[in-house]
């Protein structure tokens, strides 16, 4: 982790240079803007990287002598199967196509969106997938 907050506090270095220098020369408001929101990004990420790249053990990709295979392990948990992100595709697809068609399919698909989003949440915690 140390490798990337270096790596993006070094990337906000330049990007801060690039806002500068387009700021200047080009007098555009959105797109200096747009890059100095870029650098604050870019900012927030590496500082969060190093500070707990600190309070963590030293991983297999800080060590300059480590294998591939040193890094090998559980990475997480995968849900095998879910019906719910198919809920959630119609119910956005639904959503935007009503800032085409019309306001009023919001209506339509915002239930659909709400048992989406409730049935993934909640998916492990009623039937065959249920700690008991």
């Amino acid at each position: 982790m140390k490798i990337q907050g270096k790596m993006f506090l070094w990337l906000s270095v330049f990007i801060l240079a690039v806002a500068i220098l387009y700021g200047v020369w080009s007098k555009e408001p959105a797109g200096t803007t747009a890059l100095f929101l870029a650098f604050g990004l870019s900012v927030m990420i590496g500082y969060y990287l190093a500070f707990t790249a600190r309070r963590v053990d030293a991983m297999a990709q800080d060590n300059k002598e480590a294998d591939v295979a040193d890094e090998a392990g559980e990475v997480g948990f995968f849900s095998p199967h879910s019906w719910q992100p198919l809920a959630l595709g119609i119910g956005g697809a639904l959503a935007f196509l009503g800032v085409a068609l019309g306001w009023w399919l919001l209506y339509f698909s915002l239930p659909v969106i709400l048992v989406g989003l409730f049935g993934w949440v909640f998916e492990y915690y009623r039937g065959e997938s249920q700690n008991q």
